[in-house]
């Protein structure tokens, strides 16, 4: 008969924590390694962009409208997207120009227009980076397998802290600090166990900031900010690639543009003279008239904005599916900064503007952790914290394998050995049912894991010795 507790034994808790870890480890390395790049994503971009932001404007700066003119003939086929400020008077002027779901960065003498650079959104090493760092260049599928190992990751952390809890100790020796003194597995156990006590609460937190950005988890929060709100209200990061793409489609695509279906149908802006004259684009598709954009009120555009000195980057963007009217916009890493400004389209000057207490509470915790979770909100301390956790879970991730590597019995996996006699415990129920629910993926994945165990593994010899299904102590 099975026994009925509140507490799970030693051993269970070890064998969750060992496949959580299993599983996990991989993804850690990943994700350590390119979150701890893109902390430093400023100073990369800072260094990367230097030559472009130290040129020599002896003369008049040409026009916004010429510059914007510049960028779309270099890129034929594109529309503006968004003009960015210069941050200094000797910085290229950086037009971002897209086609359907493509955004090109054009990079623009500001003088003699000529075209210093041209490139791919999508090739920027950091946002490279950041791709890798959230769906493994995956899409979405990889999306969901990064929320899948983020999930676990939780549970890892969980189990992870309750071995690690102080049992009979006298002293702070392998608790807080490791034994330096010692040798062999002791010293591992010392440093995994030490460094993942003092790293849990931070890797907690990374793991939660994150799960925002993620295809289910938050498409799932995205309907829960809708019905809490009663009415649409955008927000300010994406969930997966597809997302993202269907973002910058809305804005390469203008108002009254009637080919929805634009990964098929483009549509063009017309280019503009200094005098303001618009050029010739009655393409037609079909019965389809893609829409011209007059875009010759620019500089006042710019006139409005600039004096502001809102947080970098700062954008100003023209109407499009995503919105109606001229708008500006910092899109600083540091949400706390952020602010929106909807531009009049004839004067230039502001009409509506919204920063970010203007924002509903639950975005306004969100835009918190995104901001911490990427190292922004408070400067150096906040990049070097996010990369000291970065460090921690590589060497966590590292004892672990090398404790793995020191246990294990030629022909099996090495997990702990089973209960004798399993026992229902209370609290541990309780907390698989509360994290199932909040973390779908984990929910799904442990009703797999169940079934495979019990109806599939059991029956299967080589499998059941494989994983330790076999072998049972008493606790």
């Amino acid at each position: 008969m099975k026994k009925i507790r509140v507490w799970p034994g030693y051993n269970t808790i070890w064998r969750w924590h060992f496949y959580a870890g299993l599983f996990c480890i991989p993804f850690i390395f990943v994700l350590s390694i390119t979150g701890a790049i893109y902390l430093f994503k400023p100073q990369v971009e800072a260094v990367l962009d230097q030559s472009y932001d130290q040129l020599t404007i002896t003369g008049v700066q040409k026009s916004a409208v010429a510059q914007v003119n510049a960028a779309l003939a270099a890129v034929p086929g594109t529309v503006l997207n968004a003009y960015e400020l210069p941050e200094t008077p000797h910085s290229a002027v950086r037009i971002l120009v897209g086609q359907k779901r493509d955004l090109t960065r054009v990079y623009v003498h500001p003088q003699t227009l000529k075209i210093l650079k041209i490139e791919q959104e999508d090739d920027k090493l950091m946002r490279l980076v950041h791709r890798i760092h959230g769906n493994l260049l995956l899409g979405d599928r990889g999306s969901n397998l990064v929320e899948l190992a983020a999930s676990w990751a939780i549970v890892m952390f969980i189990t992870g802290l309750y071995l690690w809890w102080p049992r009979n100790a006298i002293s702070l020796a392998g608790i807080a600090y490791p034994r330096l003194d010692k040798s062999g597995r002791v010293w591992w156990r010392d440093l995994h166990a030490v460094t993942g006590f003092w790293i849990s609460f931070f890797a907690l937190f990374l793991l939660l900031s994150g799960m925002p950005w993620a295809k289910s988890w938050g498409g799932l929060l995205k309907e829960v900010r809708q019905i809490n709100a009663g009415k649409v209200v955008p927000q300010d990061w994406t969930t997966g690639r597809t997302s993202e793409l269907a973002e910058r489609q809305k804005m390469n695509m203008a108002v009254g543009d009637e080919s929805e279906h634009a990964d098929h149908v483009g549509h063009k802006h017309g280019a503009v003279n200094e005098g303001g004259q618009k050029g010739i684009n009655n393409k037609i598709t079909g019965k389809m008239r893609q829409p011209v954009l007059d875009y010759s009120h620019m500089d006042l555009y710019v006139a409005t904005v600039q004096p502001l000195r809102l947080a970098t980057p700062v954008l100003i963007s023209p109407p499009s599916k995503r919105s109606p009217e001229w708008t500006a916009r910092s899109d600083a890493q540091n949400r706390p900064l952020r602010v929106n400004l909807v531009l009049d389209t004839n004067t230039g000057a502001i009409k509506s503007s919204k920063n970010f207490a203007d924002k509903p509470l639950l975005d306004r915790i969100i835009g918190y952790g995104i901001a911490i979770h990427e190292g922004q909100l408070f400067g150096w301390f906040n990049q070097l914290l996010g990369l000291l956790t970065a460090l921690g879970l590589v060497l966590l991730s590292a004892s672990a394998i090398v404790l793995w590597w020191r246990r294990r019995i030629p022909g099996v996996l090495g997990a702990p050995n089973m209960r004798e006699s399993p026992s229902y415990a209370y609290a541990l129920i309780g907390v698989i049912v509360v994290l199932g629910v909040l973390l779908p993926f984990l929910g799904i994945s442990l009703l797999a894991i169940l079934f495979l165990e019990r109806w599939v593994l059991r029956y299967i010899p080589a499998a059941k010795r494989f994983l330790g299904l076999n072998q049972v102590v008493a606790e």
